[in-house]
């Protein structure tokens, strides 16, 4: 694998990247929570950039992969204006953003903070919420004190060493909620979620639906798939609705001319 270029935010903050040039709009990858920009949906959706002659980003937030950072030391703001460094540093004019998990999240802030720069969008078990939600409205008593009076508690993980939440990173959250106010989504949306996901559930992605504005959002649900969401099928699925929603980003363009 080529090494990663590196850009440097204006909080001081080395992101690694990856950029492949083509045709706008582009396409950009926001990952999730403690992944990285070498996963199986990044780097394909990277090779079927190529293949279509389509401009594609993927990057690490900080304290992910190979940027700067510590993971503990960071929260939703950080990773959120990582991002928006990235978008607006890296790529010109309107991008189709495609967030998995907390990159959903983050898709949906960036929409919200620069819905100029965005063309459309595409999420995958997307966890609007997620630290308020899930994290913080699924602890126990006794791990909300050990949050609060030490400032951080392990969680357990299906994906290897067990997951430190630190108290700045559930308060920082509550200061980026998407769910409870409107959220407009003002270009082409599509969800996709799997009925098998044991991190994000089913119930998530509804609400999302049923609380976001917009004149063409989709929610497709694939039976039996998981959080991964890296199955043959998955990935096509992923592609298929990217293509979809560049389709329709230059239906508007001719029919704005």
């Amino acid at each position: 694998m080529p090494d990663p270029s590196f850009l440097t935010s204006d909080q001081g903050r080395r992101l690694a990247y990856h950029q492949s040039p083509g045709a706008q709009p582009g396409v950009v990858f926001l990952g999730g929570f403690n992944s990285d920009m070498e996963g199986t949906k990044a780097l394909y959706l990277e090779e079927w950039a190529r293949k279509t002659g389509r401009a594609f980003l993927r990057f690490d937030y900080s304290g992910h992969g190979q940027s700067s950072g510590a993971f503990m030391d960071g929260c939703i703001g950080d990773w959120a204006a990582d991002a928006r460094a990235a978008i607006t540093a890296l790529t010109k004019g309107p991008q189709v953003l495609v967030g998995s998990s907390m990159g959903g999240w983050i898709s949906l802030l960036l929409a919200r903070a620069m819905p100029e720069r965005v063309a459309g969008l595409v999420t995958i078990a997307a966890a609007p919420d997620f630290t308020e939600d899930s994290m913080w409205a699924g602890f126990d008593e006794t791990q909300r004190r050990e949050l609060t009076e030490t400032g951080q508690v392990a969680l357990p993980s299906d994906y290897g060493e067990p997951y430190i939440i630190t108290r700045r990173l559930i308060e920082d959250g509550r200061q980026h909620l998407v769910l409870r106010d409107p959220l407009s989504l003002p270009f082409s949306v599509r969800f996709l979620q799997g009925t098998a996901d044991k991190d994000v559930d089913m119930s998530v992605a509804m609400q999302l639906l049923d609380h976001a504005i917009g004149p063409d959002m989709r929610l497709t649900l694939v039976r039996g798939a998981d959080h991964r969401f890296s199955d043959p099928d998955c990935l096509d699925l992923i592609a298929r609705s990217v293509t979809e929603v560049l389709a329709r980003v230059g239906d508007a363009r001719d029919a704005a001319h």
